[in-house]
């Protein structure tokens, strides 16, 4: 959820982890939400508003089209500019300028709306590919974070369901395994 105080705080402890472990990581951000055909822009009900869909539009869309450096620059100006200003065009099309994305021919601009709106079909239809894939996990917190498939551990309001600790170091470490694991 791109304005969830619970999210912008995990991607700001990620971004510590991601220093340490990046070439090892595929990351991907899962958004939840309710679908509802009668919401008439996004087709879909976030917690935090329609605001918050266009918010989730706009980083599925610059996460689709962009690297994952230019794409995370992007949500961190999003979180930089202060959580009621995610969703918003202006801020948008600020941190895609701030994160070089070029909104209209990379692709973004295309996929979330020239205007910055978030309304664009194909970034609506992300967000409703990410909700549903968010349900094959059972998704329901925000901020939820999975290595490897497997809930790690969940922040909502504190750091809850987290076995193998909720620090930098933790994260790095359990990365590292799953890495290990996979590539022995």
């Amino acid at each position: 959820m791109s304005r969830c105080p619970d999210a912008i705080l995990c991607e700001s402890t990620m971004d510590s982890v991601l220093q340490k472990v990046s070439d090892k990581v595929d990351l991907q951000l899962v958004y939840i939400a309710k679908i509802n055909s009668s919401e008439p822009d996004f087709g879909a009900e976030c917690m935090h508003g329609p605001e918050e869909c266009a918010g989730n539009v706009q980083q599925l869309c610059a996460a689709k089209y962009t690297p994952m450096e230019n794409w995370w620059e992007f949500i961190h100006c999003n979180n930089f500019q202060g959580r009621n200003q995610i969703g918003l065009p202006e801020t948008a099309l600020k941190c895609a300028k701030s994160a070089k994305i070029d909104w209209e021919t990379s692709g973004v601009g295309e996929c979330a709306g020239m205007d910055g709106s978030g309304k664009a079909a194909e970034g609506v239809g992300l967000l409703h590919e990410s909700i549903a894939f968010g349900k094959t996990f059972g998704l329901e917190k925000s901020c939820s974070i999975y290595i490897n498939g497997e809930l790690v551990c969940i922040h909502d309001g504190t750091w809850k369901s987290c076995e193998n600790g909720h620090a930098t170091v933790d994260f790095v470490r359990q990365i590292n395994a799953a890495y290990d694991k996979l590539n022995a």
